[in-house]
């Protein structure tokens, strides 16, 4: 069996498979990317059991069709250091060894038989089916990816939620002391409401494709699994099964106070401040007042502090809230706008972060919880 195909092409490819492979896996094979070269066309698969990712590309000159695995680590170490350039692989069926043909030289190593590569199951005939433009995808899963938790004892935080409605797609992901909460008006799921939970390692794998890729997106899912279809790739998980909690239930309404701030200015105030903030608990403190943001920190084990005001549309009651800092940074950092709104009620309840002006078809809301204050 032999075939040409581009040495950089082929190496991309293997590099982004690679990403799903675990560290340590039971079964040896799926250390593995298994080739199937079937009529100039060459699929790869990667998989860790629980997300599968596919990948086809054309191939010229392909004189038969077959089925052989290589050690992912083997493969891609070989081709990195081969210049942009067509090469040809040859594979002996029979004894497995494989060449690897290039402009100045050639390598040769050992692969294995693709047939003990597993068998993972399709999704159902009755599977729900949705059609989402990529970039939907991408800004849902970025901007709600950070919030999602490491819980043993409830896994359902442990990925981005989906839930589709007949006029939207709502992005959710919380921890317990951050939420997000982004709604895109541009996709329309089915009839009826449908969800599903999607876990963190194929959020974070598509988040990585999804930024190189163009078009819709079609997802599939049943009960168990989904699967993401792209004009490059093709990406089938595992989903965490169980019920997510109502969401919105917890987002405090009616807050009185709103705070209009230039969305960096305050992200630079909060990191410069967080150098001397107490390292066990990373407090930040938030006091508004006609027009002033005063963003402090201390520790007094250490005898350190620091204190930066930043200019801010306020005109309410003097007030303030503690937050985490490096948890307030990834909520700001994780927008695009200008200036957000932090809308406040009272130091117990959480603060409600949004952009000061919703992007299109689109609305997104933050939420973080309160820390207390020693005062």
């Amino acid at each position: 069996m032999k075939f040409n195909v581009s040495s950089a092409t082929l190496c991309n490819r293997l590099q982004t498979l690679s990403r799903v492979i675990a560290s340590k896996n039971s079964i040896q094979i799926l250390d593995c990317i298994l080739f199937e070269l079937q009529d100039d066309k060459l699929r790869l698969k990667a998989s860790d059991s629980e997300t599968t990712l596919v990948s086809t590309l054309d191939v010229d000159e392909a004189d038969s069709n077959g089925v052989f695995a290589i050690k992912a680590a083997t493969i891609i170490n070989g081709l990195k250091e081969i210049a942009d350039q067509p090469i040809t692989l040859e594979v002996n069926p029979e004894t497995h060894e494989i060449v690897i043909f290039y402009q100045n030289g050639r390598s040769s190593f050992v692969g294995q038989s693709g047939d003990e590569y597993p068998v993972y199951p399709e999704i159902k005939d009755d599977a729900q089916q949705l059609t989402i433009d990529t970039s939907v995808l991408l800004n849902g899963i970025s901007r709600a990816i950070f919030a999602t938790a490491e819980d043993e004892i409830r896994p359902v935080m442990n990925g981005i939620y989906f839930d589709i409605t007949p006029d939207s797609v709502t992005f959710v992901a919380s921890d317990g002391h951050k939420l997000v909460r982004d709604r895109s008006f541009t996709t329309h799921g089915g009839e009826q409401p449908c969800a599903f939970i999607l876990p963190k390692k194929p959020a974070k794998m598509l988040k990585d494709i999804l930024a190189k890729e163009s078009g819709d997106a079609i997802v599939r899912f049943d009960d168990r699994n989904a699967r993401v279809e792209l004009e490059n790739y093709v990406l089938s998980c595992r989903l965490i099964e169980g019920r997510y909690p109502n969401y919105n239930s917890v987002i405090p309404q009616d807050n009185p106070f709103r705070v209009t701030v230039d969305r960096v200015t305050l992200i630079g105030a909060l990191r410069r401040v967080l150098v001397f903030a107490s390292t066990a608990t990373s407090l930040v403190k938030l006091r508004v007042d006609q027009n002033d943001l005063t963003v402090s920190t201390q520790d007094i084990d250490f005898s350190t502090s620091a204190e930066e005001h930043v200019l801010c549309d306020y005109s309410g009651t003097a007030m303030s809230i503690g937050f985490k800092g490096p948890f307030l940074v990834d909520i700001l950092n994780s927008m695009s706008s200008q200036e957000v709104v932090l809308e406040l009620a009272d130091p117990s309840r959480a603060g409600v972060i949004v952009p000061e002006e919703q992007e299109e078809q689109e609305d997104l809301l933050m939420l973080l919880m309160p820390m207390m204050l020693n005062e």
